[in-house]
């Protein structure tokens, strides 16, 4: 059935008082508030609370990408201050896809200097990003000059306390340039009390794009495809699934991008396959889920894809619900901000007995 873009659009926006939106981590890494949603209504809880809310047996999966120092700041040759997001995964041949800002006066074949080397401009693409050359390498400047990419909507620069609460404590492979913000709220202490109450964890690898943060657009909509971004599902976690899946356990996944990789591993067979790869899947309502029984997320940006991916597993009149709590109950939004537990089987799920 075709999707009336406007109508979608429209269900994916409300509206959020700016001094909701949470500009600096809590205090302490697991300080966050929890609102639980379940099939007979809402719960505030804390972040802290999140072991006594599942169950032994259940398999948290995590996203354990790392967030690199992909924000550079450089200078052209007439002395005007230009900023740059690399976008590493992109990389072949010692060049990589960048967004570049501002970048409209910029010419290509322009170089550009900064503490380390320079960032050659090869070529304007046409999305507006570009195709640039570091020298010596990207590795070596983001090591000489980088700086965490911080999402724009936080207004502010980083800071050595973003250094390590924009990164979760499990984080391995880098290559992110945006974190996947459910798992920061997870400590040591709290993966210790899931451990011990018989709660496994596995880890995928899904390196965030900056398309994460971009609005949707009807031709989105349209096209019911995302921004690809690279995925990896190692064969110990394909297995843990498994058993879990065999010894009547939930799947439970910590973020929307720990949920686009199960889900878009499991789109031949139905079952998460080890490999790497991928993926522009678009999850909104009407989509089945084939593999996350429960999913642990943020409170998003207004218009965007993650909170589409909330509507399709809570359905779109309990997510509005959800969040017109969260604005009453003053939770703190976005990155930085609070948790919310869907504690609910997904739309074509039996509901489970009490």
């Amino acid at each position: 059935m075709p999707v009336d873009s406007a109508a979608f659009l429209r269900s994916l926006h409300y509206e959020l008082p700016d001094e909701l939106i949470a500009r600096r981590p809590p205090a302490s890494r697991d300080g966050g508030r929890l609102l639980r949603v379940m099939e007979s209504g809402l719960e505030d809880r804390a972040v802290v609370a999140l072991p006594d809310l599942l169950q032994p047996g259940d398999l948290l999966v995590v996203n354990d990408t790392r967030v690199v120092p992909a924000r550079l700041f450089a200078t052209r040759a007439s002395g005007g201050r230009v900023e740059v997001l690399l976008l590493p995964t992109t990389e072949v041949d010692g060049s990589m896809e960048a967004l570049v800002r501002p970048g409209r006066r910029l010419k290509e074949g322009e170089s550009l200097s900064l503490e380390g080397g320079a960032i050659d401009l090869v070529q304007r693409l046409a999305d507006g990003s570009w195709q640039v050359r570091p020298r010596p390498s990207a590795a070596a400047l983001m090591a000489a000059a980088g700086h965490m990419p911080l999402p724009p909507y936080l207004g502010r620069d980083d800071d050595a306390d973003d250094w390590i609460r924009y990164q979760t404590v499990y984080a391995g492979p880098p290559g992110a340039v945006a974190a996947p913000t459910a798992g920061l709220h997870l400590s040591h202490e709290v993966l210790a009390r899931l451990e011990a109450r018989g709660i496994r964890r596995a880890s995928v690898t899904l390196h965030v794009g900056p398309g994460t943060f971009r609005p949707l657009s009807p031709e989105d909509v349209a096209a019911g495809r995302l921004h690809r971004e690279p995925w990896t599902v190692p064969a110990a976690t394909a297995a843990e699934v498994a058993r879990t899946r065999a010894e009547g356990g939930r799947v439970v996944a910590v973020g929307t991008t720990s949920t686009r990789v199960l889900e878009a591993s499991a789109v031949q067979t139905g079952e998460v396959t080890a490999g790497t790869g991928t993926t522009d899947l678009f999850i909104r309502p009407g989509r089945p889920f084939a593999v996350v029984d429960r999913l642990l997320t943020n409170l998003h940006l207004p218009g965007s894809s993650l909170l589409a991916l909330v509507q399709a597993f809570a359905g779109v009149a309990r997510t509005a619900d959800a969040y017109a709590h969260a604005v009453a109950a003053r939770y703190r939004f976005y990155s930085y901000g609070d948790a919310m537990l869907l504690d609910l089987a997904p739309p074509g799920r039996a509901p489970e007995a009490p």
